[in-house]
């Protein structure tokens, strides 16, 4: 399908529970999941392009069911107040910092969700694109090549090697831990620190425990892996990011949030750090005028990290998964608090 929104099956019949997706930009869910079982029960709309402001309440305001994409669309109390019918949440993978758990549970309102696939293995090869890229400044040798040259017609500084080189990670979870291990086989030498970071943590993954302050002036690459918390938003803010070397590359596959944009902005005219390569931002899609897209130190993607065939997959089963569930008068799947008995929809029928 194609446009903002569309129901699925072409028409809507009253009667029946309405379920609206929103935040499916890769147009995926349908094309990966059998929802011929829930077509036949249900009118159901998916929306591609991204909803906010009065847009989002109109398409929401005759929901029973509401199936979030990821995060993308912040659902908070005031929301949820415009939304009298909404009886059921669905949101995919496992975690979703933007939902207000506390006024859905008010409501009564159960949340399931869907499990994640390889996500974290996709983030982390997600990460490593990006520091390869940007190293080998490959997105500059395409565009020069495309535009029919060989080489520059300048001298200018060629690119580096990462052998040898510091690799610093804020944050050494699942997907930290995995970038740690490509960085090794590299023949880079990892430090790490995160709130909590120990040596003995550090060492379990043959890394070396360092203040943040020391991780950013050494390393020649800062990749952050951190879920984002009032102690860690901003963490990098102006006086940080001097810390940084000019030859170093900043990578930013985790949330936006851990960094100050407009300092990362001004940090990067100034040369410190060197490189950014991000693949998240405060606004998605990133507006048009955003300043980043402007600076030639900067390599964006838009927010590829998770967003791979097999996830999507995962997704979609699950989605389907939970809507049977709720439709059936079944227990519900994977439900977060305690509406794990809650039932389907004939309370609303």
């Amino acid at each position: 399908m194609t446009g903002s929104a569309a129901p699925m099956d072409g028409a809507q019949q009253a009667g029946r529970p309405s379920i609206v997706v929103v935040g499916d930009s890769e147009q995926a869910l349908q094309r990966l999941g059998d929802w011929h079982a829930i077509q036949a029960q249900a009118n159901v709309t998916i929306h591609h392009l991204p909803l906010q402001g009065k847009a989002l309440v109109d398409a929401l305001a005759g929901a029973d069911a509401v199936v979030l994409v990821r995060d993308r669309t912040p659902f908070d109390a005031s929301l949820l107040a415009q939304l009298p019918r909404l009886r059921y949440l669905v949101f995919t993978g496992t975690r979703n910092t933007t939902l207000d758990l506390a006024a859905l549970a008010a409501r009564g309102i159960p949340v399931s969700h869907t499990e994640w696939g390889p996500s974290k293995d996709g983030t982390c090869e997600m990460t490593w694109s990006l520091i390869l890229a940007a190293t080998r400044q490959l997105e500059q040798q395409t565009a020069l090549l495309r535009s029919g040259q060989w080489r520059p017609p300048i001298a200018l500084a060629l690119a580096g090697v990462l052998h040898g080189q510091t690799l610093g990670l804020i944050g050494l979870g699942e997907i930290g831990g995995r970038v740690a291990r490509v960085g090794q086989a590299l023949g880079m030498k990892v430090v790490a620190w995160s709130p909590r970071m120990t040596p003995e943590r550090a060492a379990l993954h043959g890394a070396a425990a360092v203040s943040l302050e020391e991780l950013l002036a050494t390393s020649r690459v800062v990749s952050l892996h951190l879920v984002p918390t009032p102690a860690t938003h901003h963490l990098l803010d102006a006086q940080k990011l001097s810390l940084m070397r000019p030859d170093s590359l900043l990578v930013n596959t985790s949330r936006s949030a851990l960094i100050d944009t407009d300092a990362l902005v001004s940090a990067l005219e100034q040369g410190r750090p060197g490189f950014a390569a991000l693949d998240v931002f405060d606004v998605e899609p990133l507006p048009l005028d955003a300043p980043l897209r402007r600076l030639p130190n900067a390599l964006l993607t838009p927010h590829l990290g998770f967003v791979t065939e097999p996830v999507f997959q995962r997704f979609a089963t699950g989605v389907v998964e939970c809507l049977t569930a709720w439709l059936a008068g079944q227990p519900l799947v994977r439900v977060i608090g305690e509406k794990d008995k809650a039932q389907g929809p004939e309370s609303i029928r």
